[in-house]
C-alpha cells in the first residue's frame, strides 16, 4: 500500500506512534520486557513513517527502522543523531520479530525470556526522545 505523503497523514501517524508507546509504558515493570520492547518497536516504525510522509514522500515500502533512520538523517540535517538512538534501541531489543517468535532464539528459549536484563525505563525514555524529536521535526513543515 502506498500512503499519500502530506502533513495531515503523518499526524495521524504521530498520533498512533504515540499511543504505541504508550501501551509499552503501561507494560514496564509488568515482567513482559518483550512487549515493552515490540511495542517501542511499533512506535519506533510508524514515528519514522510520519517523518517520511511529512517530507512529502510517498512510502511505499518498508526500510526497517535503521533505513528509515539513516535515510531521514542524511536528508535532514537537524535530525543529526537519529540513528545513534534508533541503533542504541535495536540493540537493546528493540525489534518486531525477535520480541515476538521463538525462532529468533536459541531453543528452548522464548521471546518473554530473551529478555530479562534491559532497563525498559531507559528504553522508554530515549524512544520517547525520538518520538519528541520527530514530532518537532514533522511540526516544522
Amino acid at each position: 500500500m502506498v500512503l499519500t505523503p502530506s502533513i495531515p497523514e503523518a499526524l495521524r501517524w504521530l498520533c498512533q506512534a504515540t499511543s504505541d508507546l504508550q501501551a509499552a509504558s503501561n507494560d514496564i515493570l509488568h515482567s513482559c520486557p518483550n512487549w515493552v520492547l515490540f511495542k517501542v518497536h511499533q512506535a519506533l516504525e510508524k514515528a519514522l513513517v510520519a517523518a517520511v510522509l511529512g517530507r512529502g514522500e510517498a512510502f511505499a515500502g518498508h526500510r526497517g527502522l535503521m533505513g528509515m533512520a539513516r535515510r531521514l538523517e542524511e536528508e535532514e540535517p537537524e535530525l543529526r543523531g537519529l540513528v545513534l538512538e534508533v541503533q542504541w534501541l535495536c540493540d537493546c531489543g528493540v525489534d518486531g520479530k525477535a520480541t515476538q517468535y521463538p525462532s529468533y532464539h536459541p531453543f528452548p528459549m522464548t521471546p518473554s525470556e530473551a529478555f530479562p536484563n534491559v532497563d525498559e525505563e531507559e528504553v522508554l525514555k530515549r524512544a520517547q526522545k525520538v518520538l519528541v524529536t520527530l514530532k518537532d521535526h514533522v511540526g516544522r513543515k
